[in-house]
């Protein structure tokens, strides 16, 4: 038992000193009809597009890689009792979906339940942008606006053990459902 936590605490420790991991920078544009921004690498380089699509019935969020290839959908899933969306690759396939699990008076918790591969939990303050997404308590990636001055600009740290297309879906699928009301 102690053994494990011990591997886990190491493990975490390891992801924040940034061992393997990779660092991206969101930032939504300031003017935009939707929800259109850049996703760059810590190099400055775009990585992905997200192009949000207004005046449907559904949510929807089209990811683009740096030569416009789609690479991933999300999509909000209408009335259904709990706000979740669906995540989609590039053929289509569903491969997971990410819905809010318990609401608390601090902190948040989210679930994406993937279809190929164990669910991962989200633990944090989402509407701040400072939170963790895990897999059996071993952080896989991390989101926070600490290392970013700029306004509507957050980071997104993704550990070498996940699939990077997914969390960056997931991610952009926490934020739509939680500033749907804002």
């Amino acid at each position: 038992m102690f053994g494990k936590r011990r591997d886990r605490r190491r493990a975490n420790r390891a992801f924040d000193h940034d061992v393997g991991v990779t660092r991206y920078r969101l930032r939504q544009r300031a003017i935009s009809l939707g929800d259109d921004y850049w996703i760059d690498d810590d190099s400055g380089r775009h990585r992905y597009k997200v192009d949000g699509k207004v005046l449907r019935a559904r949510r929807t969020y089209r990811i683009e890689d740096q030569h416009g290839e789609r690479v991933a959908t999300v999509q909000s899933r209408p009335l259904r009792i709990k706000d979740s969306m669906a995540i989609e690759d590039a053929a289509g396939d569903r491969v997971a979906l990410v819905k809010k699990a318990i609401v608390g008076p601090l902190r948040d918790r989210w679930r994406i339940e993937q279809e190929d591969g164990d669910d991962l939990t989200v633990r944090g303050d989402i509407l701040d942008h400072e939170y963790t997404i895990e897999r059996d308590g071993y952080k896989i990636a991390e989101v926070s606006k600490k290392w970013f001055r700029l306004r509507d600009t957050y980071g997104l740290d993704i550990g070498p053990e996940a699939d990077h297309t997914t969390v960056v879906a997931a991610v952009i699928a926490i934020d739509a459902m939680a500033h749907s009301g804002d």
